[in-house]
């Protein structure tokens, strides 16, 4: 049987090799770095910090035959970071206390940072200057009055940042929009609201 004839044999070119090899090694890094953030999530098992109201209630209302209000609410928020062993901070935190849709407060704080599985209180007393309502406002409050009840919101936003080992730092923001239906007698009242990260 004749031996099939083979032509000249070429060589592959050393830039090629060294193409591969390099595609190679990123891989091989890519898929290390891949298990390592994997095995610090199984570990640290992040959690996104979150903020909640845990207690508000109507100080004092002052409303006029002119149809100016003033209010004083007391608000208290609580930070909490739940995670065992990450660090979180916050920051850009702002919210506003609406009455109707209007703007009669705002919120804020500087930035701050939790330690790991811990809470921060932010206690809030904001008054109101005199706000003119509408008619139709007016007529709202009253009848809000007559129930023993003043409806307001509170709405707003905060980001948090956190990292956890090899971790990228991440950064979530959070919204919070919560009714608060505050008795007019100064009972404190205790709301389920907390952020949702967006």
């Amino acid at each position: 049987m004749p031996k099939p004839v083979l032509g000249p044999r070429h060589r592959t070119n050393p830039i090629i090799w060294c193409a591969a090899i390099i595609c190679a090694v990123i891989t091989v890094a890519v898929i290390i770095a891949g298990l390592a953030v994997f095995v610090v999530y199984l570990v640290v098992k992040p959690r996104v910090p979150q903020m909640s109201i845990t207690q508000s209630q109507l100080d004092t209302i002052f409303f006029d035959q002119a149809g100016l209000l003033t209010i004083q609410v007391s608000i208290i928020l609580v930070a909490r970071n739940d995670n065992q062993k990450v660090i979180a901070n916050f920051h850009s935190t702002t919210f506003s206390l609406l009455f109707y849709g209007r703007t009669i407060a705002r919120l804020t704080a500087v930035p701050f940072e939790i330690r790991a599985n811990r809470t921060l209180q932010l206690n809030y007393v904001v008054q109101s200057s005199p706000i003119p309502l509408d008619p139709r406002e007016s007529e709202a409050l009253n009848r809000e009055l007559r129930q023993g009840i003043v409806v307001v919101e509170l709405t707003g936003t905060t980001r948090t940042r956190w990292s956890a080992g090899v971790i990228a730092p991440v950064t979530v923001r959070l919204s919070l929009d919560c009714e608060l239906r505050l008795p007019i007698n100064s009972t404190a009242i205790y709301p389920h609201c907390i952020t949702r990260a967006q």
